[in-house]
């Protein structure tokens, strides 16, 4: 068995993490306890669930928890769509999060679907 630090998409989540921070530290101090957190709690679950996933054993938690990354890379999205309406942050700043989250949910979509269809994915 190899390790989840070598899924790219593990790989990627990372990196968006790192991306919302840097984000983030540029939004309003009044958001440290909404917005501003909720994002970062969002960006690190994805993440930490695709690793979580590895300590399982069953099938059913496999699902489970590609599942739960899923979840919260949408609801990142959402935020990210909040942050641009309000305005929070540079344009370019938030389309550069905005992509790589685009990556990540697709990469996640189809981990799901794999799984799901009992289909083994070695490096998605």
């Amino acid at each position: 068995m190899y390790s989840y630090k070598e899924l790219i998409v593990w790989q990627k989540s990372i990196k968006l993490v790192k991306e919302i921070f840097v984000l983030t530290d540029k939004f309003p101090r009044s958001e440290i306890y909404g917005l501003i957190s909720q994002m970062r709690r969002a960006a690190i679950s994805i993440p930490s669930n695709i690793a979580e996933r590895y300590g399982r054993r069953s099938h059913k938690e496999y699902i489970q928890f590609y599942a739960i990354a899923y979840g919260s890379a949408l609801e990142l999205e959402t935020q990210l769509i909040i942050a641009k309406e309000l305005q929070f942050a540079d344009e370019n700043d938030l389309h550069k999060a905005e992509a790589l989250l685009t990556e990540v949910i697709k990469m996640l979509y189809v981990l799901v679907y794999k799984e799901k269809k009992g289909v083994v994915a070695i490096q998605n």
